[in-house]
């Protein structure tokens, strides 16, 4: 974590859908004034196609945003820590700011039923980062 800059870590099951999505508007949307990771419990090989498409027709590209583990350390180094649907698979780590975002998982799903999920994660993100900075 930057001194200056607060930082969060986006957390769901496989790193694949939710959590690049929140962590990719958090980027957009932040300027670069966040830090922001995201990881999951149990990460996927690649990212949903679908949910890079409905980014994509938001102008943002998260094909660059590979799935990755979720770590300790990863977690020591961010101020808040939203978990995204994952229920028990997600662990909670106490002393962080902590919340949970119940939403409907993408896997599988076609586009249609992806955008609002990808809509109420825009929504989310700009609430948090209006709390952040």
């Amino acid at each position: 974590m930057s001194e200056n800059k607060p930082s969060v870590i986006f957390v769901c099951v496989h790193n694949a859908g939710r959590s690049q999505m929140a962590a990719g508007y958090m980027r957009h949307l932040s300027g670069g004034a966040v830090e922001v990771r995201s990881a999951g419990s149990m990460p996927a090989d690649q990212i949903n196609p679908v949910a890079v498409e409905a980014m994509l027709e938001e102008g943002i590209d998260i094909r660059e945003e590979q799935p990755k583990i979720l770590t300790p350390d990863a977690v020591e180094a961010s101020d808040a820590v939203i978990t995204m649907g994952c229920g028990d698979a997600c662990p909670y780590y106490p002393g962080k700011r902590y919340e949970d975002w119940k939403l409907s998982d993408p896997a599988g799903q076609g586009i249609e039923s992806v955008r609002p999920i990808r809509d109420e994660i825009k929504g989310r993100i700009e609430a948090l980062l209006a709390d952040l900075i």
